[in-house]
């Protein structure tokens, strides 16, 4: 090996054990700049992240710490109260204890509801009613799945409680119905919200306001006024640990009760009226002419609306919502009738008023009228008495309920003309009772026939009037159809010399909190310009049916003076055969009204009473006005409250 050889050896060999300072030190405080600049940006970067969190957004995340922290529970108001005139309470809201699942806080539900009903008892109703609820409700919702819990109930529970989370005990409020089926129809009741009902608090801008609510108003005075008795909800600010329990109580700000009800409704009177229907199908409603109050309502049969308070049972459902006696409509509102003979004094006015007809003005009737249908046939139109009644004036034919002299008045008058004046008194309209769902009926004429016809189903013939409709229409058949509503509020009007007030249920709204009571006055409608020699033709033969015409039997020795009219309206038609009523199947036979109004010398009540299928007014459904008018104006019950139809005796008229 050459000397230059192995110097390079030697340096390869070695040349780590040879040190150059000054190279390192280079190095060193290079890589020091480099981490202490590193370190600054580090610090920095935290730096400036810290004054973000702790300057720029501070109020942001302090408000989500608190909202981790608070916990805001809505506070469900108090449902206003509603009473009848005389301060009897018809529907009131009471607190009590309801044992309550968030299923999205329990692992097994199947296996904690076992458990539970170990504890408290726990029935297949209140499972179902459960069931249904979660298929209703949002998961992470408080549903209630017993309510009404003892004070033993609530203490067994709470010494287990560690057991079940998810499980609480809540105070609820419900509503009670102390009255039962008495007015269930004008109440109506509350049931849970659904989907329909959000929408519709979503249309009105409410739906923030039933945060904590679970029930709304779904018929009757409960739905047309839920407004005014559902109050303003409250909220509690409440701390809570790590595993969302409450720790504190920190702020409240209470609800606001909702207003109370008083209604116009005198709830003895509307048991009177109740009672008087029996076990019979029908509608009642009575009217103070002088403002339009409404006394009662009553629609028969009826339904007890503390079933639907904790959700309704399928059976009850079942039971309520297939019977053929539709427990659930409210026929004074909704029940459109053919009015029979009820419309004769409208329509006897109707031609003074024209005259078509003078009071003296009379005819000969001989039990029947014919009309030429062309091609020499006639078709014949029976008188309800075989050998009719003889000369018949206006007086004779509303007193005996002549059909034969409002045959031929009708085919001397303009179904128009005739329509024109009776929508006067509120026939084929809603009147505009403050309660939802009330039908309009029908009061015919030529337009009202052609646009029910417009089909394309319909041929021209079929939209066309004839004089036979126009000849049924003048003893209140054909297509003429009023509810009892419309009924009552007309012969109120007729009562009140043509000053007719809109009918209302509601008498005051008093404020929740405060108790001013707010009058809610009556609302003039109309004054009809109807001279008083007409009125007076009209009254006094409505005086002498109840004294001695179709209802002398039912008013005999009453301590007042009555006027009133009854009718009977077909179900079929009979097509041209007399009717005999022991031969009709129950359901087929005709409908019974009766129109009345007391004391005549100044009018305090009219009533219009329809009891369905019960043959003649005089005897079915006069006998329920006799009763009402013994209570209003007397203070006594009458005899003749018993329920309609009881006296089936043959010698009765219509």
């Amino acid at each position: 090996m050459s000397r230059h050889g192995f110097r390079r050896w030697l340096s390869r060999r070695y040349h780590h054990e040879i040190r150059d300072p000054a190279r390192e030190l280079f190095l060193f405080r290079k890589r020091l700049w480099l981490t202490g600049a590193a370190m600054l940006l580090v610090f920095g970067v935290l730096l400036g992240r810290f004054f973000y969190l702790q300057v720029i957004a501070h109020q942001q995340y302090q408000t989500q710490a608190e909202n981790n922290r608070i916990a805001v529970v809505p506070v469900a108001p108090s449902r206003g109260t509603i009473s009848d005139r005389n301060g009897s309470v018809l529907a009131q809201s009471f607190s009590a204890y309801t044992l309550e699942l968030t299923p999205s806080r329990i692992g097994n539900l199947d296996a904690t509801l076992t458990q539970l009903g170990e504890l408290v008892e726990i029935t297949p109703r209140d499972l179902r009613r459960f069931r249904r609820a979660m298929e209703e409700s949002r998961n992470f919702d408080s549903l209630p799945l017993r309510a009404k819990l003892s004070d033993e109930e609530v203490a067994r529970f709470a010494v287990h409680k560690y057991r079940f989370p998810g499980v609480d005990i809540q105070a609820r409020l419900y509503r009670q119905y102390p009255a039962g089926e008495t007015a269930s129809h004008v109440l109506g009741y509350i049931g849970r919200i659904n989907d329909r009902d959000i929408e519709r608090l979503i249309q009105r801008g409410s739906l923030s306001n039933y945060k904590g609510t679970d029930h709304i108003g779904k018929t009757g005075i409960e739905l047309s006024y839920e407004n005014t008795l559902h109050g303003t909800v409250g909220f509690d600010e409440v701390e809570v640990d790590a595993l969302g329990r409450a720790v504190r109580s920190l702020t409240r700000v209470p609800p606001i009760p909702g207003d109370r009800l008083q209604l116009t409704i005198d709830l003895r009177l509307q048991h009177i009226a109740e009672q008087a229907l029996g076990k019979s199908n029908g509608a009642v409603v009575a009217i103070d002419p002088n403002n339009g109050e409404i006394l009662a309502m009553a629609s028969m049969p009826g339904f007890d609306p503390n079933l639907f308070v904790e959700g309704i049972d399928v059976a009850n459902w079942e039971r309520l919502n297939t019977s053929p006696d539709k427990p659930l409509l409210n026929r004074s509102l909704r029940g459109a009738y053919p009015p029979g003979s009820t419309v004769k004094p409208f329509l006897a006015l109707a031609a003074l008023t024209s005259g078509k007809r003078t009071a003296e003005s009379a005819i000969n009737d001989a039990g029947f009228f014919d009309l030429s249908i062309g091609s020499g046939k006639v078709h014949r139109f029976r008188d309800q008495k075989a050998g009719g009644h003889g000369r018949v004036d206006m007086h004779k034919s509303i007193v005996q309920s002549c059909d034969t002299y409002y045959y031929i008045l009708a085919s001397e008058t303009d179904i128009d003309d005739t329509a024109r004046f009776l929508s006067q008194f509120g026939f084929g309209q809603k009147t505009g009772i403050d309660l939802e769902g009330e039908a309009a009926g029908v009061l015919p004429s030529r337009a009202w026939k052609r646009e029910r016809f417009s089909g394309s189903r319909y041929r021209e013939e079929h939209r066309r009037w004839y004089l036979g409709d126009s000849i049924s229409a003048g003893i209140g058949q054909g297509y003429s159809s009023f509810t009892p509503l419309q009924l009552a509020h007309a012969v109120a009007t007729l009562a009140n010399d043509g000053v007719s007030y809109r009918p209302h249920l509601v008498k005051r709204i008093v404020n929740g909190t405060t108790g001013q009571a707010k009058e809610l006055p009556p609302e003039e409608m109309r004054h009809l310009n109807l001279k008083p020699a007409h009125l007076a033709t009209i009254k006094n033969a409505m005086i002498d049916v109840n004294r001695e015409g179709t209802a002398a039997r039912i008013f005999k020795d009453a301590p007042y003076t009555s006027a009133g009219k009854t009718g009977t309206a077909q179900v079929f038609s009979l097509r041209g055969e007399r009717y005999i009523e022991d031969q009709v199947k129950h359901h087929l036979r005709d409908h019974a009204w009766f129109i009345a109004y007391a004391p005549v010398e100044k009018p305090a009540i009219a009533v219009a009473v329809i009891v369905e299928n019960g043959g003649f007014g005089a005897r079915a459904a006069a006998p329920v006005v006799r009763a009402l008018f013994d209570y209003y104006l007397t203070g006594k019950r009458s005899a003749a409250s018993s329920q309609p139809g009881a006296d089936d005796s043959d010698d009765w008229e219509e």
